[in-house]
């Protein structure tokens, strides 16, 4: 009897690369295929999510951006091993196509794929491609774009397919926005998963100095760093705010979905979230983040008016205090906004990557 066909998706040591790829292995599985992952010792650690029936390969992998002299000369060598293992892997158990999140651990099996003319594949989370992913966008057959437009693929035909989402904001897709007006409000204040330092900075005064007669309508939902959590509290009480500080909330879905607005770092997975819920925002870009991607990914939302970006240097309270003003006091303008962030998201990325790879599969262009 026939083994089912195998993919291979290689993936790099952060949760931005491996959480789409356990979305993308997730529906294979479901759709009969067999899955391998391969990644190096970090990326191993977010492999805990993946289902059981995915076969994880520790690969050896390295990076010039990391370790002292010393590692940085042996990191040809180590990438070398990495992908002579790939090749014998492959030879030994053929995948149909091999998938690349990004990340230096994804070099090994790319590397073989191509030495190996396996049909190859790399999806881009970020609005622009990240080293790994600009090294091989030419030497792959599809280039798949979880945020629009990207930077970086010059002479390259790209697919946008947006960035998967986890299954409890895809079942929140286009919940109905409550727009603005008199009456119990909430605002949600998200910078990834330990909070943003200059949110917690600006935000809290910044909300303070709203007109009463708006401010008692807000509650605010504030996740901070552990450090900043009792500073911040004591911000929202002098102004006269009901918050809610945490350093994680475990049900940011359910708070998007109920929002008027979010104020919001601009990773690709927040930008997603935001986008395939549909809700007005303003993003503050994380100017240190590599190749200034996060203000690539704002892009995506500020291009059809449904976010107002800071870059950093121009994050204050005062200015953030006049954008709260003009969209919490227009109704029909939060409106716009939520409707334009829906129409920027794309909810079933997952199944876009799928017939990607099927269709590579098939050897069909996609």
């Amino acid at each position: 009897m026939a083994k089912p066909p195998l993919v291979l998706i290689a993936a790099g040591g952060t949760g931005g690369h491996m959480f789409p790829a356990q979305a993308l292995a997730e529906a294979l599985l479901a759709r009969g295929w067999r899955v391998k992952l391969s990644t190096d010792a970090r990326g191993a650690r977010y492999a805990g999510g993946f289902p059981q029936a995915v076969r994880v390969d520790t690969v050896s992998a390295a990076t010039f951006a990391r370790g002292g002299l010393a590692a940085r000369v042996l990191v040809p060598l180590r990438l070398g091993l990495g992908i002579l293992r790939a090749v014998a892997g492959m030879v030994l158990d053929r995948p149909r196509v091999v998938v690349g999140f990004g990340g230096y651990p994804s070099v090994p099996a790319l590397a073989a794929a191509v030495v190996l003319r396996v049909p190859r594949m790399i999806h881009e989370q970020n609005g622009v491609l990240g080293q790994v992913n600009a090294f091989f966008a030419k030497r792959v057959t599809a280039l798949a774009c979880g945020t629009w437009p990207v930077q970086g693929a010059d002479g390259v035909e790209a697919v946008f397919t947006g960035n998967p989402v986890r299954a409890d904001v895809r079942d929140r897709a286009g919940a109905g926005y409550i727009a603005p007006g008199d009456y119990p409000m909430d605002l949600l204040v998200i910078g990834g998963s330990q909070g943003a330092r200059i949110l917690s900075d600006v935000v809290p005064a910044a909300i303070a100095a709203l007109p009463d007669a708006l401010k008692r309508n807000l509650t605010v939902a504030h996740q901070a760093r552990e450090e900043d959590i009792a500073r911040v509290i004591a911000a929202y009480e002098a102004g006269g705010v009901r918050a809610e500080v945490a350093p994680f909330f475990g049900d940011i879905p359910r708070r998007l979905s109920e929002c008027q607005l979010v104020i919001s770092r601009a990773g690709a997975s927040s930008v997603a979230d935001i986008s395939v819920i549909g809700r007005p925002s303003v993003l503050v870009p994380y100017a240190a983040a590599t190749g200034n991607h996060q203000a690539a990914n704002a892009k995506m939302l500020s291009r059809v008016d449904a976010a107002v970006v800071f870059p950093e240097t121009h994050f204050n309270a005062g200015a953030v205090t006049e954008s709260l003003m003009s969209i919490l006091s227009n109704p029909k303008a939060a409106e716009a906004m939520a409707r334009a962030a829906l129409s920027a998201g794309r909810a079933d990325a997952t199944e876009h990557l799928v017939e990607l790879v099927e269709a590579l599969a098939r050897k069909e262009k996609p």
